[in-house]
């Protein structure tokens, strides 16, 4: 039996991942990595404003955008200049937004100060971030499989939904009916032209396939753009009031109160008997328990999905190094007075996909995996705290947002394994098997024989109702509980499942998320110093 040491996650992802930093950075002179900039960069900022908004409503102004922006142009710095996978996208998520809102609705009753009591949060949870990484536990994720990342991209896309029908919802009880309506009509409006870019430029054949490409990048994009200027457009909208983003000062927090004990602007005084009790300060330690489950679960996850099988990556990944980041950041967070960041899905496999290199025939032979993306749009998200561009942002309708929510929403949805599940049910075979357009995962589970499709919909069954599930606590008081349902249905698909699915069948329906060397590289061995084999120069030749 192996001995493995303490901290040799950390020192095996240095050793493999280290030698590879100036390639990451050498790498990055290729024709993708400017598209992709511009790509991610309102990939990730759209969707982090909406989430702005969103908890400023629900903490009473306390969070607002310029933390988000703090927040996500942090994270993309960080990660994209020290991370052992810089190709994951590191922001504000839907998890992140809930969990802040509901421990602040959780503890306002108390009368505990919001800033302080998550600045304890955020610090507990470092330590256990550290402890984690370095016990080498982050190594548990090679337990994770298909079902969970399916499922929990399946619980992301159910957010999406219901954060824009809550914002529709409020537009109709701050602005009024008729705003209301105005707002849903928007917000239809923007899901219409936003997903329609994405059909146009991906399924249809007008034009050259580099214009095509516009629509599919900027469609989106140039959707909020135009429906910001929509509202002043005149005529019956002129009668009507829209609430817009809300936004503060450049550089500066969105609150200066102190019952918030947020009194001197970017640095919280955290310490007991300045704005908290030493009880309060170890109240925080179950709910940094429970952030620590869900950074764990939900970073892992979107690093793993962003160097999925489909994905030719080469260089090796560094698990144990990039979740004690992540601790480092989530403390630096507390202190700053901004939600803490993890990895983001959808964007973190969207950013690999868009920096794909494919053959004539369309197939994909490399993958651009270099450090400036992902450290620009950081640094252009910095930009935006600027005073020019915070009036700018003020202008976008909250129901802009709203539709923003929508397409993330429906966009996954479509692209998601377990709706595409679904949607096989109902699909005729002879369209799978002759038409070139159907989904690869169509035709594998055309060929499942009849006596054991009995499996797949149990599987099919089991996916829904854990996304379902996971969904419902959110809705509840207990929603800062929902990592726990999480970990729950992880563990139930390593060790549960097999009892109700043969192993056989459970291996082909859930199989492997990444591809074997990116999972060997979350196992620990004194052994494991080896580096993995990287062909630099094939890729030298695809970056000229």
């Amino acid at each position: 039996m192996r001995q493995i040491l303490w901290g040799r996650g950390i020192l095996n992802d240095l050793r493999c991942r280290g030698p590879y930093y100036w390639s990451d950075l050498k790498d990055a002179y290729n024709y993708r990595v400017i598209p992709s900039v511009v790509f991610i960069f309102f990939t990730n900022l759209l969707p982090a404003i909406a989430f702005a908004q969103d908890m400023f409503d629900r903490t009473d102004n306390s969070y607002g955008v310029n933390e988000v922006l703090m927040s996500s142009a942090m994270a993309g710095v960080v990660f994209g200049l020290l991370s052992g996978q810089p190709l994951c996208i590191v922001g504000v998520t839907g998890p992140i937004a809930i969990f802040s809102y509901t421990v602040y609705e959780i503890m306002k009753p108390r009368g505990t100060p919001f800033f302080p009591f998550m600045c304890w949060i955020y610090l507990w949870g470092m330590v256990m971030h550290f402890i984690i990484a370095y016990f080498n536990w982050v190594s548990f994720m090679k337990i994770i499989s298909n079902f969970s990342c399916e499922v929990f991209g399946f619980f992301i896309c159910i957010v999406y939904c219901h954060k824009a029908g809550e914002m529709l919802v409020r537009q109709f009880e701050t602005d009024g009916v008729a705003a209301g309506f105005a707002s849903v009509t928007i917000a239809l409006l923007m899901v219409l032209f936003g997903l329609g870019a994405t059909v146009f430029g991906s399924q249809l054949h007008y034009f050259k396939p580099w214009i095509r490409k516009i629509f599919v990048d900027y469609g989106v994009p140039l959707s909020v753009i135009f429906f910001t200027g929509f509202i002043h457009f005149g005529g019956y909208l002129g009668d009507v009031h829209l609430s817009r983003l809300a936004t503060s000062r450049a550089f500066e927090p969105t609150t200066n109160s102190a019952a918030v004990g947020r009194a001197h602007g970017w640095f919280i005084h955290f310490w007991p008997g300045e704005n908290i009790s030493v009880g309060d300060v170890f109240i925080a330690v179950p709910f940094a328990l429970l952030l620590t489950f869900l950074f764990y679960f939900d970073h892992n996850v979107s690093s793993l999905m962003c160097q999925l099988k489909e994905y030719p990556l080469k260089k090796p990944a560094a698990f144990h190094w990039d979740f004690m980041l992540l601790g480092l950041t989530t403390g630096i967070s507390g202190i700053l007075g901004i939600p803490a960041p993890n990895g983001l899905i959808p964007q973190a496999p969207l950013h690999t996909a868009s920096l794909v290199v494919h053959d004539h025939n369309g197939k994909p032979i490399s993958v651009v995996e270099q450090r400036l993306t992902n450290t620009l749009q950081g640094v252009f998200t910095f930009v935006l705290m600027t005073g020019p561009f915070l009036i700018i942002l003020g202008l976008i309708p909250q129901a802009v947002l709203c539709g923003l929510f929508f397409i993330m929403g429906i966009n996954g949805f479509h692209e998601g394994a377990v709706i595409n599940k679904i949607r096989w049910l109902f699909l005729d075979n002879d369209y799978i098997e002759s038409d070139p357009d159907a989904l690869p995962m169509w035709k594998e589970l055309s060929r499942i024989p009849k006596h054991k499709l009995k499996y797949f919909y149990i599987y099919l069954t089991l996916q829904f109702v854990a996304g379902v599930a996971e969904f419902a606590i959110t809705l509840t008081r207990g929603a800062v509980g929902f990592p726990g349902v999480l970990l729950f249905f992880m563990f139930c698909a390593k060790w549960l499942w097999k009892y109700i699915i043969p192993e056989e069948d459970l291996e082909y329906l859930d199989g492997a998320v990444a591809e074997d060397f990116i999972i060997k590289s979350l196992e620990v061995h004194p052994s494991d110093g080896e580096k993995l084999q990287y062909d630099s120069e094939a890729d030298d030749k695809l970056s000229a």
